[in-house]
């Protein structure tokens, strides 16, 4: 899009272009996303963002009206395989919290100034300023949602002091922590420990949470995985192993503009690895208005479109766990976890276990397919986190033994979050691309593919 074609859609408060960019308004200080109820400003007084950072850098606080930070992420990272796209990915994950610069250079294979360049030439913001932007958001959830002491909160969000903590809420959103705290309703502030961190899952356009929530339902393995409640009200809950500790996430099926979801986590530093993983499993950042176009014009899948506008894609809350799962199957996949998934400390209901880990698995069953499958995920011959290269993975998932094409198909899709994978078998003509995954997901709802 131009500027111009972005303004229109200012004008027009058009909501499906929130998170695709951001524009401010220099007359107010203030940036916002394009759906934004306030009155339109004059075209001379606006500039557009790619990312809320770099409208941040650029010296401007969120609106407090449209809340520019709790956008659906932008489609475009999952769609792109190079640089960008895999460092978006990781910055998402919470990488630069964790490893900093240096360790989003190295999963990247870059160098942490070519890293940097990069980014900042494109989306007018390095990988701190993003992390920061994103740390921020952390931040106001917790404050909006929690009673938990402000020092704390500050440490969970990823900030490495208070005072970086403080400098930041006040530049963002142009009020101290107390005082953001205090703008929400006190009934909103009831999380705890025990209760959870209640979140709001926002993605744009249609959504058929019936074809997710089917799917999941479908696949759960039990101590790890349920679905619970009449169709339309259904609950899915899984256990999440985390940088910092492990989760339970809860997410309900029904759609309102976003997903309301809750988080149990022993370590709060990891609430946006989890939200993030979340965000992939149920395909949250897609752009159905681009998908439904492209495949909406095919005859094939005309109708099936037509049926079910907003399919989404799912994802992966854990790709190395995906991958073992499609390759040993759902019933060898349970016997899996009861011999060796390591049990919560406090089983939650029918969750008892975490999936166990590759390194777990290879020195455990050694033999097979699984075996050197799990050995290569456990050594690092095989990488399937959020920066991977998806083209590398995929030669080195075909290099091992009893992995064949159609299962490699499954784990770069679902893993890897590729939208444009088609199984070998199927014969999928370019004008499906770059959505060759949701058109097989159309398929596969509607019986026209095997299940797998």
């Amino acid at each position: 899009m131009d500027e111009d074609s972005r303004y229109e859609a200012v004008r027009s408060r058009d909501g499906r272009f929130d998170g695709e960019f951001f524009f401010a308004v220099e007359t107010t200080g203030i940036y916002c996303r394009p759906s934004c109820p306030a009155v339109t400003p004059k075209r001379r007084n606006v500039r557009f963002f790619a990312t809320a950072a770099a409208a941040q850098g650029s010296g401007f606080r969120a609106c407090r009206r449209c809340r520019p930070d709790a956008v659906p992420g932008s489609a475009e990272w999952n769609v792109r395989a190079d640089v960008v796209g895999r460092a978006m990915r990781l910055i998402g994950d919470g990488v630069v919290d964790r490893e900093g610069v240096a360790g989003l250079a190295d999963r990247l294979g870059y160098s942490a100034r070519q890293v940097q360049r990069q980014l900042t030439a494109e989306l007018g913001a390095g990988p701190v300023a993003l992390a920061r932007a994103q740390r921020s958001h952390t931040a106001r959830v917790l404050l909006q949602t929690t009673q938990l002491p402000v020092t704390q909160i500050a440490f969970a969000s990823g900030f490495a002091s208070v005072r970086q903590f403080n400098d930041t809420i006040r530049t963002v959103y142009a009020q101290t922590p107390s005082r953001l705290r205090d703008a929400a309703p006190a009934s909103r502030r009831t999380a705890t420990p025990a209760a959870g961190v209640p979140l709001r899952l926002a993605y744009r356009g249609p959504y058929r949470s019936d074809a997710v929530f089917d799917l999941l339902a479908d696949e759960a393995v039990p101590g790890v995985e349920e679905v619970s409640g009449p169709e339309g009200k259904r609950t899915y809950r899984r256990t999440l192993r985390l940088p910092y500790g492990t989760g339970i996430a809860a997410v309900e099926e029904r759609p309102r503009g976003w997903l309301d979801a809750r988080l149990h986590l022993t370590d709060l530093r990891d609430l946006t690895t989890a939200v993030q993983r979340l965000r992939r499993l149920f395909d949250l950042d897609a752009d159905p208005y681009a998908v439904d176009e492209r495949l909406g014009s095919d005859p094939r899948l005309a109708p099936l479109v037509a049926a079910r506008p907003g399919l989404r894609s799912p994802g992966a809350a854990d790709p190395e766990e995906l991958a073992v799962r499609t390759l040993a199957g759902p019933a060898r996949a349970a016997r899996l976890v009861q011999r060796y998934g390591k049990a919560l400390d406090a089983p939650c209901g029918s969750l008892t276990h975490l999936f166990p880990e590759a390194a777990v698995l290879a020195e455990a069953e050694p033999e097979g397919p699984l075996g050197a499958l799990t050995a290569a995920l456990a050594d690092g011959a095989v990488h399937l986190d959020p920066g991977a290269d998806r083209d590398d993975a995929q030669t080195a998932l075909l290099a091992l033994p009893g992995m064949d094409a159609r299962t490699v198909a499954v784990v770069r899709t679902r893993a890897l979050g590729d939208p444009d994978v088609a199984p070998p078998d199927l014969n999928a003509p370019d004008t499906w691309r770059p959505w060759r995954s949701y058109a097989v997901q159309h398929l596969r709802t509607a019986g026209e593919l095997e299940t797998r």
